[in-house]
């Protein structure tokens, strides 16, 4: 029997994947491409655009042409939130909300599909309080580690705390035993994803600054990555102990969504300007070779084009590394669906390619001013046209010749113009 996937969003959506996956393999399965003909195809599915939807359904049509005898399930975020819209799509046998997608397997043995094509279970119900360890396998180089789920924030654009309910984690304790159990793979660096990641261990009287604490001591991982966290969650305290640290990484990804103190307030989000050019300035005094990433939104409601200016300086004078730009999209059930002075959708498509344009240049920036140093870069098994790559510490991707005996080892590496690869 041969099972495909396809994964969209965040990195929490990969490790999550895979964990549903281990289940099948478990049982003599087999992985295949999701462009071939499988037995079972699972889409865990995103929420956070109307884009991300969009290519939800386009997958599933391009699954169920490529084996119309196939089982469908289609999972996660936009699962939880909009089952009776996925319904609708032909070819569609299971739908899993979050609570439920680790139950896939169950679900899948339980039921004869292959008897009625039509035939559906769907199960969007939630448990606030359920939470589940994951991580990502497949990749024995780097490991996307789901340490947390939900979010408490609510901000008024967002609709994920809906489909992922409020924060929880395990303790710290029951992590690092599934940190020690992601060693033993072999994989030399770990993500640390969630949702909501720096609210980690509010409901056991922990926190995230103990939880990295804690990580660093595990051996043979070398290298920790946190994927997000928000700006106001990340202490100066945090930064000048991971600046130190034994294994985590001069790399950050810390979400700003609007370059505007009014729009941040329109967002309901939990920080201003000031405090988040204070972290991003902390950052860099202690770590100068610091790779940071920002997420940031093009046209949500109330953002003028006064406001859009003053966003587009204060982006520019930010010490980032690249953005992560999402037109802004209305999302059902939001606190912004309520509000007035919109942005015409055409206007918010040319923000968003101004705001690509900073990026381009903040990131060839950041590429030259690093060209000549040394620096250590963990080298990954892909092969690209006689050519491996790997990431730096700071997230720089490299290439070089091909070499078998380099795979899943660090190295220390002369970043040269032509050896760093781009990102698509």
């Amino acid at each position: 029997m041969k099972i495909a996937t396809h994964t969209l969003g965040c990195k929490l959506n990969f490790a999550e994947t895979s964990q549903m996956v281990r289940s099948f393999l478990a049982e003599g399965w087999q992985t295949v491409d999701y462009r071939q003909c499988a037995d079972l195809y699972v889409v865990n599915t995103c929420t956070v655009t109307a884009i991300a939807e969009k290519k939800c359904r386009t997958i599933i049509r391009q699954a169920h042409r490529q084996n119309p005898d196939a089982t469908i399930a289609v999972v996660g975020c936009f699962a939880q939130n909009e089952a009776s819209r996925i319904a609708e799509i032909e070819g569609v046998n299971i739908i899993l909300g979050n609570h439920d997608k680790q139950r896939l397997k169950e679900i899948y043995d339980s039921h004869a599909w292959e008897n009625d094509a039509r035939r559906q279970y769907i199960s969007s119900g939630f448990d606030p309080k359920s939470f589940d360890l994951s991580f990502s396998t497949g990749d024995r180089t780097r490991t996307f580690f789901k340490v947390q789920d939900g979010c408490d924030y609510f901000c008024t654009y967002c609709a994920i705390p809906l489909a992922r309910g409020r924060s929880r984690s395990a303790t710290i304790a029951d992590t690092i035993a599934v940190a020690r159990q992601i060693a033993q793979t072999g994989a030399k660096e770990v993500v640390l994803t969630g949702i909501n990641t720096g609210t980690f261990g509010k409901a056991h009287g922990e926190s995230f600054f103990d939880l990295i604490k804690a990580l660093d001591q595990v051996e043979g991982i070398l290298r920790y990555r946190i994927s997000s966290i928000e700006p106001n969650l990340i202490t100066d305290e945090m930064i000048d102990w991971i600046a130190q640290s034994r294994s985590f990484l001069p790399h950050f990804h810390i979400p700003l969504q609007a370059g505007s103190d009014k729009v941040l307030r329109l967002m309901h989000r939990r920080y201003d300007t000031a405090l988040y050019a204070q972290k991003l300035q902390r950052i860099k005094s202690v770590m100068p070779h610091a790779c940071i990433a920002a997420d940031i939104i093009a046209g949500f409601n109330g953002e003028g084009v006064a406001e859009f200016d003053k966003a587009c300086r204060f982006v520019e004078g930010l010490p980032i590394s690249y953005l992560h730009i999402f037109t802004y999209s209305e999302r059902p059930n939001t606190a912004a669906l309520r509000m007035a002075e919109k942005v015409p959708m055409q206007e918010r498509r040319e923000r968003s390619a101004v705001l690509h344009e900073i990026s381009e240049r903040k990131k060839s920036a950041f590429y030259q001013e690093h060209i000549g140093e040394e620096r250590p870069v963990l080298w990954e098994s892909d092969h690209h046209d006689g050519m491996m790559q790997g990431f730096t510490d700071n997230y720089i991707r490299l290439q070089r010749q091909y070499d078998v005996d380099l795979i899943n080892r660090i190295t220390t590496c002369r970043i040269e113009e032509e050896s760093i690869v781009a990102p698509e």
